[in-house]
């Protein structure tokens, strides 16, 4: 099924949107979580990791989950196709990973947050919880790094299912 031209931008742009929206709020997040990790004043950490908890839930989660389900529709309604080749079945494998592994992490998200809004957090306080934030974000940033450049050089290479539609286009 191929979408009309007018429809298929529509779903590229909501697709486009949603995964530079998911970029650039996960590097939102890694600078508070860097700045709750190094700050030393007790505000503007706590700040940092309220602000994490509520751009995970309320921006991070949506639009990834926005990116997957546009990515989907999109290569379903396109010659790409959702099977058809290698690079668009490797996206759609981050893209699954990165939301499944962000929904796992928003536990230590919520409960860094929570111990924040009660108390002062030291620099000792928390310590691996929140080098493991600095971390996460760290990797799915560059997860969803490597996502943009798959669509951007699109490198080739058809899957067999591929390689049979094709064929099966071919013959009359």
């Amino acid at each position: 099924m191929t979408m009309t031209p007018p429809l298929r931008k529509l779903a590229l742009t909501a697709h486009v949107t949603s995964s530079v929206g998911w970029l650039g709020s996960v590097a939102a997040f890694l600078a508070l979580a860097i700045a709750g990790l190094t700050w030393q004043e007790a505000p503007t950490v706590r700040a940092a990791y309220l602000a994490m908890d509520l751009i995970t839930w309320l921006v991070i989660v949506p639009l990834s989950l926005a990116s997957l389900l546009t990515g989907v529709v999109q290569s379903l309604g396109t010659p790409w196709g959702l099977l058809r080749h290698y690079w668009v079945m490797f996206k759609l494998l981050l893209t699954v990973v990165a939301t499944g592994v962000l929904l796992l992490h928003t536990r230590p998200i919520h409960y860094v947050a929570s111990v924040a809004a009660e108390t002062a957090l030291s620099g000792r306080d928390l310590r691996q919880v929140r080098i493991q934030l600095v971390a996460d974000a760290t990797a799915a940033l560059v997860t969803l790094l490597v996502a943009t450049a798959l669509s951007v050089y699109k490198p080739r290479g058809v899957t067999r299912y591929g390689r049979r539609e094709q064929r099966a286009a071919l013959v009359p």
